[in-house]
């Protein structure tokens, strides 16, 4: 089984790439914020659960997440592997994921990262910002994001170096470019 972590900040195109990847490869998408979306939309146990966490401005427990990702992983049958979107963000869950593959006996395959500079990112979410009426997503906003997602992001960079796990992928240019970029790599890693 192959088990992939796509990371980037907000707006590099990880959701567009993960999607391009699990179609390409016959992985499944694993997204925990389209987790938690749908499972509030369904009004689920557990949707009820994660919605009163989010409401009280606080976040959903670690060890909730790996709880929700592993219940995710079963339901998938007939995959050759998983691209994660969006998890680990800490290095707590990227250890927790460890000990949850390690319990299978598997490991994490790959980690790519999606490499835009701010000015693209703060470009991109401000355009979709205006395509999509998102009055939030201001360029304040936006910096705030970047720099929560770096000072979480670099020491999972770091783990995952060390481990020879690693690998950074340039994310500008068109979407089937990055994608063929993505490919390769993973396909010296299968």
């Amino acid at each position: 089984m192959f088990y992939l972590i796509l990371f980037g900040p907000p707006g590099s195109g990880k959701g567009t790439q993960s999607v391009k990847i699990a179609e390409r490869f016959n992985f499944a998408h694993i997204s925990t914020g389209d987790i938690f979306r749908n499972e509030i939309k369904n009004k689920t146990p557990l949707g009820l659960k994660v919605q009163r966490i989010i409401e009280k401005g606080e976040l959903v427990s670690d060890e909730l997440l790996i709880e929700i990702l592993s219940q995710a992983m079963e339901k998938y049958e007939n995959v050759d592997g998983f691209v994660l979107d969006g998890f680990p963000r800490t290095l707590k869950q990227a250890e927790d994921f460890d000990h949850l593959l390690s319990a299978k006996g598997q490991d994490v395959s790959l980690v790519l990262a999606l490499d835009v500079n701010e000015e693209e990112i703060v470009k991109r979410l401000l355009k979709r910002a205006e395509l999509e009426g998102r009055k939030d997503d201001t360029e304040e906003v936006i910096r705030k994001r970047m720099n929560v997602y770096y000072t979480q992001t670099k020491p999972l960079i770091e783990y995952y170096k060390k481990r020879g796990k690693y690998e950074s992928v340039y994310g500008i240019g068109s979407i089937d470019d990055i994608s063929e970029k993505l490919f390769k790599s993973i396909e010296k890693h299968l």
